[in-house]
């Protein structure tokens, strides 16, 4: 009887080590598999998920999700494939309205050197002031499609003092704060603040950022550049809301609908402003709008 019991818990033990065994080999699969997995979203790579333990289930999960990332590349690539079809069909009509556009500004301009009545002129003034919106919006549409690619085709980081970079840009828009009435507070840190940016990219993102202010400034802007290199932009505004905030930088939207822009100058920025691995938002306090722009050191 007691060499029975003896070998029923030597039996036992021996299941228990086979278990303990099996589950610790099932575990590392799934921990190579959820590895692997993370690894396979967060790159563009065509490996598959390779596991180190034969556990038949475990290799069979593998292979099952192996599949779904098959079809998940696909997806992805048809996506990458539509975008870049569509971004070229945009450029092409926008190459396409540009000539007779720039034709007819060009007539119009001769117009406006003939003698005419006063209606005459002031019909004129709205068909020249309504060819100048349309060939703004044209501009935008085309600066999108080329200008989200800019880093991806053409990428060229350098050394970038900020403080000499920010008073160069704001220099270039002294006509237009002139023209909007507006005086700008300037405040510039005298701590040199160096950044490995594309120069082309950081003033795309600093002209849309303050053409955007011009738009809808009230008068007033505020620019700043902090130690810890944060570059802000506030202007006061009656029209934003919490919601409008969060959809500042979306594609295409605009604060008012049926204006002279297609909401693409935020959305721009913030594609090149990511592409540069930097963050930017915007904060709303007090009808004072704040949008800020910070790179990695």
């Amino acid at each position: 009887m007691e060499i029975v019991t003896v070998s029923l818990f030597g039996i036992l033990i021996l299941i228990i080590i086979y278990l303990l065994i099996r589950l610790t080999l099932m575990r590392k699969g799934a921990d190579e598999i959820k590895q692997a997995f993370h690894e396979r979203l967060n790159q563009d790579t065509n490996t598959l998920i390779t596991i180190s333990t034969h556990d038949a289930h475990m290799r069979q999960l593998a292979a099952d999700i192996n599949t779904e990332l098959k079809q998940l590349r696909r997806l992805r690539h048809h996506y990458e494939q539509g975008d870049l079809q569509l971004k070229a069909a945009v450029t092409n009509i926008s190459h396409d309205l540009r000539t007779p556009l720039t034709a007819m500004c060009g007539y119009l301009d001769l117009l406006e050197l003939a003698e005419m009545s006063e209606e005459d002129k002031r019909m004129l003034a709205i068909i020249k002031g309504r060819c100048d919106v349309l060939k703004q919006l044209i501009e935008e549409l085309f600066a999108y499609t080329s200008g989200t690619a800019l880093l991806i085709t053409h990428p060229q980081l350098e050394a970038v003092n900020l403080n000499r970079f920010l008073e160069e840009c704001l220099a270039s828009y002294y006509a237009a704060f002139k023209k909007r009435q507006i005086t700008p507070k300037i405040t510039i840190t005298k701590q040199p603040i160096t950044r490995c940016l594309d120069k082309q990219a950081l003033s795309r993102v600093i002209e849309n950022i303050l053409g955007n202010a011009l738009k809808y400034s009230s008068g007033d802007l505020l620019i700043s550049l902090s130690e810890n290199g944060v570059i802000s932009f506030t202007n006061h505004t009656e029209t934003l809301d919490e919601v409008m905030i969060n959809q500042l930088f979306d594609r295409f939207y605009t604060v008012q609908t049926g204006g002279d822009s297609m909401g693409l100058g935020l959305s721009i920025a913030k594609e090149l402003v990511k592409q540069m691995h930097g963050t930017i938002d915007a904060v709303c306090e007090k009808q004072m709008l704040t949008i800020r722009i910070q790179f990695p050191v």
